[in-house]
């Protein structure tokens, strides 16, 4: 097996409407961490990306492809041919940011394919594929990621990535307040660095 085949690709999306927020800090961590590992890293800015939200227009019902045209394409496809996904977003309302939230509401696409027309069984599925996720709340509430989570695990499902961690953290709320907070950024650019060791093939 040569060098390039043993070092697994990673996609890293920021979902944060901020550059330079809280989860973009620490997502550039857990990046750092994982090309330190070894791992192919491509980032991916989602403010930066012309998405349109789903229409739902079902044009998907005959081959399971969007008919809207836009950079959807291109990231569905980067993050299809990759063997990890690290996605960062703040909580807003109790779940993913606006631009996060479109990028996974254009994934209908996929589930349509997946269970309406290959009629795949959600009862059988396996994954041959992993997930890191990173979210920073204002607030310290209970019950602050569990909507996030709920949402994240299906969306996961439908691109055959089972959630390898979750590193959530609360009373981030303005920008660069993680940076009182260092352990935060040691944790994220340890699981990032453990991440890419998790996808990468046994020797």
């Amino acid at each position: 097996m040569t060098e390039a085949m043993r070092q697994p690709k990673i996609i890293a999306i920021y979902g944060s409407p901020r550059r330079k927020g809280n989860t973009a800090t620490l997502l550039k961590k857990a990046v750092n961490g994982a090309t330190d590992a070894g791992a192919l890293v491509e980032e991916i800015v989602l403010r930066d990306l012309k998405i349109s939200p789903c229409l739902e227009i079902y044009g998907c019902n005959k081959a399971g492809e969007c008919m809207l045209k836009d950079d959807f394409q291109s990231a569905r496809d980067q993050i299809l041919s990759a063997q990890g996904l690290i996605l960062a977003s703040p909580v807003f309302f109790y779940t993913v940011s606006a631009h996060t939230k479109i990028l996974m509401d254009r994934f209908q696409s996929l589930w349509v394919k997946k269970y309406w027309i290959e009629k795949n069984s959600r009862n059988q599925q396996t994954f041959s594929r992993k997930g890191l996720f990173i979210a920073a709340g204002a607030t310290k509430g209970k019950k602050l990621f569990d909507g996030i989570l709920l949402s994240l695990r299906y969306f996961f499902e439908v691109i055959d990535m089972e959630l390898w961690k979750a590193l959530l953290y609360r009373g981030l709320d303005f920008e660069g307040d993680v940076l009182k907070h260092p352990q935060y950024l040691d944790e994220a650019y340890q699981a990032g660095k453990e991440f890419a060791e998790a996808l990468s093939p046994a020797p």
